[in-house]
């Protein structure tokens, strides 16, 4: 299990990510002896060009968005995150789609989600959501807004498809919707909860959590993880609630991992262990995820429920951008016969379609705007095979 919205649209991943070219299931990557892979954070400013946070009027307060943005001319890219995740996971999309077209993005953290802030975090309902998107919008650009594709993964897809269906922006021109389909996700919800139970509660660093998320098949990228993870989990000193046990649940399988790796390459673990062991247990500061979605688990069905006759109700050209054809339920099926969207396939990739292969998802959204005129190309793109597939 990798992800939450692996679990949510039945997406089985192996329990670690693909092997490089060349090796074969099971045999090591060679690093060098005594050189592991480099988990290290990675910040935001070296994918997006500015940062800021946005403010929307509530009541006697203020909330608060969070939003990533580059590019400077061309129509903007609403980029909407899964649950759980945050605007950093279209970091290294975003460094591609903008070498590939004129266009802008803007990054969004959702309510609750990375380091938005809102008076009422609890509602997470796609009505408020899909208003506070609106909000946001609106608060950019105001009356002249530029045109507007939006593009939202899982969760932010079904988003994405209540803002279009609502025309809550209204210069609003193209819809990519990536890996979100109503039958799958409905059919999941009942094992939800027990998905959310079986992931580790807290990591001993950020390091931690974004080895556990490639070597568990969340993120299959690793530069991807080192950047998105950030924006999934949260600094906690306090341990004195934490629940007994969930130490070892990450730290076990990690370091069961490296003890194969220094035995295959020769290194002595016995001597490194002490001093690893000592850091872990001097170390006070925690990661937890900066959301309980187990909380959220009442507007569930809301997000899904109906969304298949939602999307081909948008009269709008839209793309979607499946990890398998499998997640296609009846209504979208015929739609697709009947050539009311275009979609493309791509294989070898878990739910985290726009993270595991951000090259990819950069190239069918830039064929995509191209061929509807949205905006021009920088160059050469690779269109041939992404044309003959959304055709």
């Amino acid at each position: 299990m990798s992800s939450l919205e692996k679990e949510l649209f039945l997406s089985k991943l192996p329990s670690r990510p693909p092997m490089p070219s060349g090796l074969q299931p099971g045999s090591k990557m060679r690093m060098g002896p005594g050189r592991k892979r480099d988990f290290s954070p990675v910040a935001w400013n070296h994918y997006f060009e500015t940062m800021e946070d946005i403010e929307i009027a509530n009541g006697a307060s203020e909330d608060s968005f969070r939003i990533y943005k580059s590019g400077s001319d061309g129509p903007v890219l609403l980029l909407l995150h899964g649950g759980g995740h945050s605007a950093l996971s279209w970091a290294v999309f975003t460094s591609m789609i903008i070498s590939r077209v004129h266009c802008r993005v803007v990054a969004v953290d959702l309510r609750s989600h990375g380091d938005t802030k809102v008076k009422n975090s609890d509602d997470l309902s796609a009505e408020t959501m899909s208003r506070d998107v609106g909000n946001i919008v609106e608060m950019l650009y105001g009356e002249d807004a530029p045109s507007v594709v939006l593009i939202g993964h899982s969760m932010g897809g079904a988003i994405a498809v209540h803002i279009a269906a609502k025309n809550l922006i209204p210069s609003l021109v193209g819809l990519c919707v990536i890996d979100v389909v109503e039958g799958t996700a409905m059919d999941a919800l009942n094992s939800m909860q027990t998905f959310l139970r079986s992931r580790p509660k807290v990591f001993n660093s950020i390091e931690s959590a974004i080895e556990w998320s490639v070597k568990s098949g969340q993120i299959r990228n690793i530069e991807s993880a080192k950047v998105s993870m950030v924006g999934q989990v949260k600094l906690h000193e306090d341990d004195s609630n934490t629940p007994g046990g969930s130490h070892s649940v990450v730290d076990t399988a990690i370091h069961e991992e490296e003890e194969e790796e220094e035995e295959e390459e020769g290194t002595v673990k016995k001597e490194k262990e002490p001093e690893s062991s000592q850091k872990i247990k001097e170390s006070k500061a925690e990661y937890i995820w900066r959301i309980e979605l187990s909380k959220t688990e009442k507007y569930w069905e809301g997000w899904f429920k109906g969304l298949s006759n939602l999307f081909l109700s948008c009269p709008i050209p839209k793309l979607l951008l499946l990890a398998g054809v499998d997640r296609l339920d009846r209504d979208l099926t015929i739609g697709q016969m009947q050539g009311k969207f275009q979609m493309q396939v791509l294989p070898q990739c878990g739910h985290a379609v726009h993270e595991d292969a951000p090259d990819k998802v950069a190239e069918a959204v830039a064929t995509f705007m191209i061929r509807n005129k949205f905006t021009e190309s920088k160059g050469e793109i690779q269109t041939s095979t992404s044309l003959q597939t959304l055709l």
